[in-house]
């Protein structure tokens, strides 16, 4: 069994820096880590792994210092890693990065099982897992808390909805998104660390891919643009409130009214 995990480099804490041109974050390699979510997406695809048997190979899309979080992917337990990189990518939107990853996928090699996280904390739009499988044109199930079989040419899951928790059976090839918490992550081994200190990973690029239409990929491919990105300005200014109970009351609603949260 083939299984591919979905990683992504993604900005360790809000104090990020932002392209006034084309309004995407700078990813300079500082102060990054792996998307928190990807992480449980890692966990699923090492516990199907140990139970049943499998190769787990992690893939990303992002610049040559991406490979930091490859490296982790490894020494958590993945097979190999694997990198898409070209400047033509830079400031894709979510369709022109599903598009992008799509791409690389099908460079590099066959699969039964894709898992991603259900979201980046970068974007928040939880739509390139489901955007990769229609591009891919495979079954997908998001939003899924726990695999409760895996059997020769399918796969049992729980899936949380709204209102309900729904169990569905699809058939490989097929993508999944895992929920936070359906499993706990597991520290990267620090003896594999060792042992894969050395590590090399494939690369694809503009180059490897089957579509070379460069409209397809990178602001280019990208149909929605955001107008403007800021860093949230910090205030620290206190308003001390004082007097008797309906006092208080009055003031906090007063308050609360003026910056129209009432």
């Amino acid at each position: 069994m083939n299984i591919l995990v979905c990683i992504k480099q993604v900005p360790a804490s809000s104090n990020v820096k932002i392209d006034p041109v084309t309004g995407t974050l700078i990813r300079d390699g500082s102060n990054v880590k792996m998307n928190p979510y990807d992480l449980f997406a890692l966990e699923m695809a090492l516990l199907i792994k140990e139970k049943k048997g499998a190769h787990v190979k992690a893939i990303t899309m992002g610049p040559p210092m991406a490979t930091s979080i490859l490296n982790e992917a490894l020494y958590m337990g993945c097979d190999e890693g694997i990198l898409i990189t070209d400047r033509k990518f830079g400031g894709a939107d979510v369709v022109a990065t599903s598009y992008t990853i799509m791409q690389g996928i099908k460079a590099s090699g066959d699969f039964d099982l894709i898992i991603c996280g259900k979201q980046t904390t970068d974007g928040d739009t939880a739509q390139v897992g489901a955007e990769i499988a229609e591009h891919l044109n495979i079954p997908h199930v998001c939003y899924v808390n726990k695999i409760i079989e895996i059997k020769d040419k399918s796969i049992v899951v729980e899936t949380s909805l709204e209102e309900t928790i729904e169990t569905l059976e699809i058939n490989y090839p097929c993508l999944i998104t895992i929920e936070k918490d359906a499993a706990t992550p597991r520290l990267p081994s620090y003896k594999r660390s060792l042992l894969f200190k050395d590590a090399k990973f494939r690369q694809i690029t503009f180059n490897d891919l089957s579509d070379k239409d460069e409209n397809h990929y990178g602001l280019k491919g990208s149909p929605t643009r955001v107008e403007k990105m800021f860093n949230p300005e910090k205030n620290d200014k206190k308003t001390l409130l004082t007097g008797d109970n309906d006092k208080l009351v009055n003031d906090v609603k007063k308050i609360l009214m003026e910056n129209k949260l009432l």
